[in-house]
């Protein structure tokens, strides 16, 4: 019976995840460039609100 080792390079590895958060991080800066700065304010305000920081 003969094992058999696989090696994975770290560079292989890491290629997926930095992909999927270059582009997660284009999109949001893409998105939020384009929505009206109440719109952003308003949705801070409210995760504020939502996750218990007081704001005023």
């Amino acid at each position: 019976m003969a094992t058999q080792t696989k090696t994975a390079s770290a560079a292989r590895t890491g290629f997926f995840p930095v992909m999927f958060a270059v582009v997660l991080g284009l999109g949001l800066i893409t998105l939020t460039g384009h929505v009206q700065a109440a719109a952003l304010h308003d949705a801070a305000h409210d995760v504020r609100h939502a996750t218990g920081f007081p704001c005023h």
